[in-house]
C-alpha cells in the first residue's frame, strides 16, 4: 500500500471516514464562519471610519440634536451606538443630569448590541478549535483498535502487520489537527479585533457624553 492520501481513504473503515467527513464539515464551517466574519468586519470598519469623519466636523459645532436627526442610523458600529446616544439627547427631558443619564444608557445597550453583533459565528471558530483534534483523536483510537483486532484475527504479529492501519488511524488525528489550528488562528484574531472595537466604542461613547454634558441645556438635577 502506498501512504497517499487516496489509497488511505480507500483502506480506510467506514469509522474513520465518516470521522473524515465530519471533519471536513467542521472545516468547511470554519471556513464559511471565517470569509463572513472579515467582510463584515472590514465594511463596518470602512463605514465606521466615515462615520466618524463626518461626525466630527458636525459635534465640532456643538450642534447635537442635528447630528443626531442626520445621522443617527447610519455608520458602521460606531456609527450605530454614536447615533442611539443622539437620538435619546434629541428626546431627552430639558434636565441636564436626566438627559446625560439617558444618553449613557443608550450608549450603554448599542454597544452591548454591536459587540454581540461583531461576535455572531465566533463560537463555531472555538467549538471547531477546541473539538477537532479530539475528534480526529477519536478516529486514530479506533483505527488502531481494529489494526489491533486484525493482527489478533491473523494470528501473526510484528510491526508490518499493523504499520498500516495504524498509518490509516494516524491521519484523522492529523487531519483533525489541520482543521483546529486554522480555527484556533481565525478565532483568536477576530476575538481580539472585537475586543479592540469594544475599547473603541467605550471610549467614543465616552467623548460624547463629555460633549453633551457640556450641551445639556436646563437645570441640573437636586
Amino acid at each position: 500500500m502506498q501512504f497517499t492520501l487516496t489509497d488511505l481513504w480507500t483502506h480506510m473503515g467506514l469509522f474513520a471516514r465518516l470521522i473524515v467527513a465530519m471533519l471536513g464539515v467542521m472545516s468547511l464551517a470554519s471556513l464559511v464562519v471565517m470569509a463572513e466574519r472579515l467582510a463584515v468586519f472590514r465594511r463596518s470598519a470602512a463605514d465606521s471610519r466615515s462615520f466618524a469623519q463626518a461626525m466630527a466636523s458636525v459635534l465640532a459645532k456643538g450642534d447635537l440634536a442635528g447630528a443626531g436627526a442626520s445621522k443617527g442610523g447610519a455608520g458602521g458600529h460606531l456609527g450605530r451606538v454614536i447615533g442611539a446616544g443622539l437620538t435619546a439627547f434629541r428626546i431627552a427631558p430639558a434636565n441636564r443630569d436626566l438627559t446625560v443619564e439617558s444618553v449613557a444608557r443608550a450608549l450603554e445597550r448599542q454597544a452591548q448590541r454591536e459587540v454581540q453583533s461583531l461576535k455572531r459565528g465566533l463560537n463555531v471558530l472555538a467549538t471547531v478549535g477546541s473539538t477537532a483534534p479530539f475528534v480526529g483523536l477519536l478516529g486514530t483510537v479506533m483505527g488502531i483498535v481494529n489494526a489491533f483486532q486484525s493482527m489478533a484475527l491473523s494470528g501473526s504479529g510484528g510491526l508490518g502487520t499493523v504499520s498500516a492501519g495504524i498509518a490509516e488511524a494516524l491521519v484523522t488525528t492529523a487531519f483533525g489537527l489541520l482543521v483546529a489550528i486554522p480555527a484556533v488562528i481565525a478565532y483568536n484574531f477576530l476575538q481580539g479585533w472585537v475586543d479592540a472595537r469594544a475599547v473603541d466604542l467605550s471610549e467614543s461613547s465616552n467623548e460624547l457624553l463629555d460633549v453633551v454634558a457640556r450641551s445639556a441645556g436646563g437645570p441640573a438635577a437636586s
